[in-house]
């Protein structure tokens, strides 16, 4: 366990065995579907990359980058980083996220991807963090429900830390910029 981690919340093992359920649900509803997946970087990049080797379907895959975040605190502004490359009219969509907590980013994410004409929109969630949900949004996929804990690990930071983790951690108030000064 690193250094940094209070508490490890969900072990590698369960990890890989949630990523390998969830796609063996998604490959059979989109059975004879070609889905794009889009990915919301940076945090999705480790999850995405697990579950799309999982998947018995062929899934076209592009990514964008939305922020909300300023160290562990959302800013409640979403901001477009990195938008989508290829066209998602008349295909059907599967957006891949990290983690759901207030709800804001993913309520403005499927408002901008609704106006561009998708076949359907639906959302996968490696974890949902439902307890600090402010915007309701439909999460039909989801990995784990977490209770309102500011987790890092298989892809969630702390100021881009923490990535690599094999797990979900809970990370030491001394390791949060401002107390250990990381």
């Amino acid at each position: 366990m690193h250094k940094d981690i209070e508490k490890i919340l969900i072990p590698s093992q369960d990890v890989k065995k949630r990523v390998k359920e969830l796609a063996a649900q998604i490959s059979a509803d989109y059975s004879g579907k070609t889905p794009t997946l889009v990915g919301v970087l940076k945090g999705c990049a480790v999850f995405m990359s697990d579950l799309a080797q999982q998947l018995s379907i062929d899934v076209r895959m592009d990514f964008m980058m939305l922020s909300s975040y300023s160290g562990v605190k959302s800013t409640g502004v979403v901001r477009t980083i990195l938008d989508l490359k290829d066209s998602i009219q008349g295909r059907d969509v599967l957006i891949v996220e990290d983690i759901i907590d207030s709800g804001l980013t993913m309520s403005y994410l499927l408002k901008n991807l609704k106006t561009r004409g998708p076949k359907s929109l639906t959302v996968c969630t490696f974890l949902d963090k439902y307890q600090a949900r402010t915007a309701a949004v439909p999460i039909k996929y989801t990995g784990f429900r977490i209770q309102n804990e500011f987790v890092v690990g298989y892809g969630l930071d702390y100021n881009e830390l923490y990535r690599n983790l094999p797990y979900i951690g809970v990370l030491k108030t001394s390791a949060v910029k401002g107390n250990g000064e990381k």
